[in-house]
């Protein structure tokens, strides 16, 4: 019997209200903060509609209801736990194609709660049954004594049944992605990875603080490239090459200072060295480095280092 008057109760209600059609719903109060939503569906094919509540416009939003057929062309819900004026009410709807779509957050509407026509009426039904039937109240006192008369009739005529409780049926949350992470490479050396979450920082950390540059090799590998600054070669004043190609050493004031001149291979192998240099102009004979190409020297004053630089000998 709960069944049935229960189905009378949904039929009434959104028969005899105004429903917007979707995307957009219908919300309004029913006191002791209970809260109907309802809707007529137009669209073709709908795979899911799903009622959601939130304290906040935009966020926080819970499904409370999943509709069992979203196919049904008008449709609704009460909700009767932890409804309040407060509280903000989206439908979120699934098209057939795939498509899904949240209409706009609202709260319910409280100027059609109670009707000029009258208020809530209860029937018992006279065998004293345990039901409730609720008729909406903007039906004209007329029509609700008809109806109250049929519902009688037929209450009598059920045979009594066990309460049929039907829970809502939600549809299974799908599970979340697994986190997706990004290989760092310096050329073919993996250095580290770094989550999806984090790539935004990581990204600035290179882009914002360094020079490098930071390149997309596939959907899932990221590639460092350093910067490699150019290097502009600026002769030194104290020991450099003539046109000669041989290895001028200018020391203006060599007479009044200890100065040593240490020779070496661009990879820093020793050659020779000039020690305790007097004169303030000495050619050195490029035949002493054997080769052309660069090489290094440290030129010391009284044993301590004073200038470290290269020099190039062209080929004759």
């Amino acid at each position: 019997m709960t069944r049935i008057v229960s189905f009378v109760f949904l039929l009434i209600s959104l028969n005899t209200l105004a429903q917007d059609t979707l995307p957009k719903f219908t919300a309004y109060t029913r006191g002791n903060d209970k809260v109907i939503i309802s809707w007529t569906n137009t669209y073709p094919k709908v795979t899911q509609i799903s009622i959601q509540r939130s304290t906040d416009s935009i966020k926080l939003f819970k499904t409370i209801l999943t509709v069992p057929d979203p196919s049904v062309p008008q449709n609704g819900y009460l909700d009767a736990k932890g409804a309040s004026p407060k509280m903000f009410y989206r439908l979120f709807i699934v098209l057939d194609s795939g498509k899904y779509v949240f209409t706009q957050s609202k709260r319910a509407d409280t100027t059609q709660s109670q009707s000029p026509e009258g208020q809530q009426q209860d029937i018992v039904p006279e065998n004293n049954a345990r039901q409730r039937v609720v008729i909406a109240d903007n039906i004209a006192p007329k029509e609700a004594e008809l109806l109250k008369e049929k519902i009688r009739e037929a209450v009598k005529k059920e045979e009594p049944a066990k309460p049929v409780t039907v829970a809502p049926v939600e549809k299974p949350k799908p599970a979340p992605e697994p986190e997706r992470f990004f290989i760092v490479k310096r050329r073919d050396t993996v250095i580290m990875q770094v989550s999806e979450k984090s790539l935004k920082k990581f990204r600035d950390s290179i882009v914002l603080r360094t020079r490098d540059t930071l390149t997309f090799k596939n959907m899932d590998t990221i590639v460092l490239k350093p910067f490699i600054p150019k290097e502009v070669y600026k002769p030194s004043k104290y020991i450099f090459t003539d046109n000669s190609g041989n290895v001028v050493i200018s020391l203006p004031d060599a007479k009044n200072n200890t100065y040593t001149v240490k020779f070496f291979e661009d990879d820093k192998t020793p050659i020779f060295e000039v020690k305790h240099v007097k004169e303030p102009y000495l050619v050195v004979d490029k035949t002493n480095f054997l080769h052309a190409g660069w090489f290094r020297f440290e030129l010391l004053d009284d044993g301590k280092v004073k200038e470290q630089h290269k020099f190039f000998i062209p080929k004759d």
